[in-house]
């Protein structure tokens, strides 16, 4: 209503405040079936004690180098599974931090091997300079991180158990995907043609933390950068 009036705006903290203080009803239901992820309740970030087996050798999110953090500095990756019906099929995700670029990768199960396998052809389809780093959270798929590491010559970080936040692009992504692989239904009918044109969808979506350009035009800009800078050491 006051677009350039910043004394009439409010944070998005008080909007979600608002819309999950209305009683029960019609009206409630109606708004929270206009937020992007339609929660019922707000979620608690704070969600038990971790029960899933410890990762060998894994490298800590908190020693991640700083730049990860700022955004400057290109070809730093978040992943994660985005799992079907019954946890029997899988879609690997991988999201770019800077240019917000989503990559999918067609899963045969959501086993160690699959992940090595769908991961690894995805990063290596990556220019080298925009492959740096990948961050995930602690799910048994990525015990063989090392191999993963190897075989691409990205370095593999851990999350926190129960920190999505700590991959907030790869949350914010899973969130949109899932208009496209709706929870409950079978992932694997879906060809790999068929999720890259999905993730094609979401990369040509203007954005406005990029003032309203889309991934892909931010991401071919870093590339273009990385080549010449490339060039220049070689």
């Amino acid at each position: 209503m006051w677009p350039n009036d910043p004394t009439q705006h409010v944070s998005h903290e008080t909007i979600y405040t608002a819309i999950y203080a209305q009683p029960r009803g019609a009206l409630r239901r109606q708004l929270i079936a206009c937020l992007r992820h339609g929660h019922s309740t707000r979620m608690s970030r704070k969600r038990g004690t971790d029960r899933r087996g410890q990762i060998p050798d894994m490298v800590s999110i908190h020693v991640r180098p700083p730049e990860v953090d700022d955004r400057v500095m290109p070809g730093h990756w978040e992943g994660d599974f985005i799992k079907g019906a019954g946890n029997q099929s899988s879609v690997g995700v991988l999201v770019e931090r800077t240019s917000r670029l989503v990559l999918l990768a067609k899963m045969e199960d959501a086993t160690a091997a699959s992940a090595l396998a769908g991961f690894t052809a995805k990063l290596n389809s990556i220019a080298a300079p925009l492959r740096q780093s990948f961050t995930y959270d602690q799910g048994k798929e990525m015990t063989r991180h090392q191999e993963l590491s190897a075989a691409t010559g990205v370095r593999v970080y851990f999350c926190d158990p129960h920190s999505p936040w700590q991959r907030g692009t790869c949350e914010n992504t899973n969130g949109l995907l899932r208009q496209y692989l709706p929870k409950g239904t079978d992932l694997s009918i879906h060809s790999q043609d068929e999720l890259d044109a999905i993730a094609d969808s979401l990369n040509s979506r203007p954005r406005a933390t990029h003032a309203f350009h889309s991934p892909f035009e931010v991401f071919e800009r870093m590339l273009a950068t990385a080549s010449i800078t490339s060039a220049s050491i070689h």
